[in-house]
Parts: C-alpha cells; sequence; structure tokens
C-alpha cells in the first residue's frame, strides 16, 4: 500500500509540474506576443537550473525569460561550473551550426585538419575579404574554413542574388574567390541555403561580417587574422 501511495504521490507531483511548466511557456508567449509583436517565437524551452525560459526568437536574439513573463535578458547564459564559465547560449548556437551539413557551406578544406571555423560571410564586406586572402595560412595551419551565407542587405538583395548565384554554380570554391576579388558571378539558379542561412545568421546573433564560429563554440563578431584565430583554436 506504501508503495502504491509513493507511486500516486509521484505521478501527481510529475503532472503537477508539467502544468506548472506548460501554464509558464503560456504566460512567456502572452507576454512575448505583446512586448515584441515583430517577432515570432521558434523555440522555448524550461531552462531546470535557472528556472528561466529560454526563448528563440525569429530572425531575433535569445532571450532568458522570468516564468510569469515579466523579466527578460537579451544576451548570454553563463553556468558556474566550480571555477570554471561554461556559455550556454554560446554552446546552443554552435549546435545549430554543426547540425549543417558541409555540403550546405562553401568549404576550404585543410589537408590536415585540426580544427575548424564557421564564417559569416558577405562577398562584398572588405573585411571578409581580408580573411579570405588568409585562407591559404589557415589551411596550412590546420583550420577548415567554412563559409555560410550572410548578405548583408538581406533577402532579395544584390548581395543575396550574388550569394545564390556561387551557392549554385559549378564550383562555388572558384567563384566566392573570384566575388571577394570583386568579379561577376555568372547568373545561375536553383535550390540554395542562402535565406535560411541568412535566418540563421540573425538568430544566433550575427550582426556584421564576418562572424566567426570557432569549433569550441565561441563566437568572434569580425575579423582576426590567422595567426590569432589558431591561437583562439589553442593550435
Amino acid at each position: 500500500m506504501g508503495y502504491l501511495v509513493k507511486t500516486v504521490s509521484a505521478v501527481a507531483l510529475t503532472l503537477l509540474g508539467m502544468t506548472q511548466v506548460q501554464a509558464g511557456e503560456q504566460e512567456v508567449r502572452a507576454a512575448m506576443a505583446k512586448a515584441l509583436p515583430q517577432y515570432s517565437i521558434e523555440s522555448m524551452e524550461a531552462h531546470q537550473g535557472s528556472g528561466l525560459y529560454v526563448v528563440t526568437l525569429n530572425n531575433g536574439p535569445i532571450l532568458h525569460v522570468t516564468a510569469d513573463g515579466k523579466y527578460f535578458v537579451a544576451g548570454d547564459l553563463y553556468q558556474v561550473d566550480g571555477q570554471n564559465l561554461v556559455n550556454e547560449t554560446e554552446q546552443k548556437k554552435l549546435a545549430k551550426i554543426e547540425q549543417i551539413p558541409e555540403s550546405e557551406m562553401v568549404v576550404f578544406k585543410a589537408a590536415n585538419e585540426k580544427a575548424h571555423i564557421s564564417v559569416f560571410t558577405d562577398i562584398s564586406c572588405g573585411y571578409c575579404r581580408m580573411l579570405h586572402k588568409d585562407i591559404e595560412e589557415l589551411n596550412e595551419l590546420g583550420v577548415t574554413v567554412r563559409y555560410l551565407a550572410y548578405p548583408r542587405a538581406g533577402v532579395g538583395s544584390e548581395a543575396y542574388n550574388e550569394m545564390v548565384n556561387i551557392w549554385c554554380s559549378d564550383d562555388p570554391k572558384k567563384w566566392m574567390t573570384a566575388a571577394k576579388l570583386g568579379k561577376d558571378v555568372p547568373d545561375n539558379k536553383c535550390t540554395n541555403p542562402v535565406a535560411n542561412q541568412y535566418r540563421l545568421g540573425n538568430a544566433v546573433g550575427v550582426r556584421g561580417t564576418p562572424s566567426i564560429i570557432l569549433d569550441n563554440g565561441k563566437f568572434i563578431p569580425g575579423y582576426l587574422p590567422a595567426k590569432e584565430l589558431a591561437k583562439e583554436l589553442e593550435l
């Protein structure tokens, strides 16, 4: 009998917890709809450690919201792990990017790969062109460079159309290099990931190019020379 009572109690507590979570989600959704009507919610999950809700907005930032929906923080959430700080928000961003197959990127592969970087790039950006000139050195250091499209002027812009031409070309690496040298890319059309990558960039906090995500999860908003990048990758 005692075992049965304990089991029923455990089930009741579980159901109560689920009800509270659902109620919290409804409050958060309602609050976000009122406070930030320009955004829709891409995903939302209860964060067990902090009691906050992690809300990812479509084409917007990641928010950490109180269960009543009355307060939120836009920024990174850190976990204190002894003497270490774990940036959980960066890990979440990295997970999204690592889910993208390399077949949807323009990849400059290192022969002896020790690490990789994922770079949100625009063909007309001066610092992106500086980074592109470093690719040979990065490859020699064992760093693979994986490009994701981020036309800063948005979907439908001239840069967007040029990046579609690159992704749909017979040799994306060749035409990426040509575009970064200011050359025109022949018109090409195909089913392509450029718009999705642009939206992903917005979702993970890209606000300019190049935006570099290291394979250890660190987010670098801007250009770094090859040797400094290698140091960041602990090579």
